[in-house]
């Protein structure tokens, strides 16, 4: 018996939540608002390449823009911005190149992060140029 209720909540932990695919995706509504407030034209949002995703791809004055956003309701564990690290900087690189050898782009290319933290129905919402 505890076998088996072991085993509902392993299996029940590790599905994705519905509540973090929604979280992720009001997110991303957040930052692209942000943006195109700011100027920005946004093209598309989760372009998916292997095993990458790009959250958001948008041009702000010719320049192609690939847009990491990180959310967070806390700030115990570090900032929203801190979560891109090496390793997801190289696999947003590997999309992008993607992405710009399928549209044929000449121009010049750029990596955003747009970091949000919500605590307390506060959101602040920082945007990090050109980070990677």
């Amino acid at each position: 018996m505890w076998f088996y209720v072991l085993v509902k909540i392993a299996l029940r932990e590790s599905k994705p939540s519905k509540t973090k695919t929604q979280i992720g995706k009001k997110a991303e509504e957040q930052a692209a608002r942000f943006l195109s407030q700011k100027g920005f034209d946004v093209q598309l949002f989760n372009y998916r390449y292997s095993r990458a995703e790009i959250d958001i791809i948008a041009i702000e004055k010719g320049i192609l823009v690939f847009v990491e956003v990180k959310y967070r309701t806390n700030v115990l564990f570090g900032y929203p911005e801190s979560f891109v690290d090496t390793a997801k900087a190289q696999r947003i690189k590997l999309a992008a190149e993607n992405y710009i050898f399928e549209k044929n782009w000449k121009q010049d290319i750029r990596f955003d992060v747009v970091a949000i933290v919500e605590i307390q129905n506060k959101v602040t919402i920082e945007h990090f140029v050109d980070c990677f």
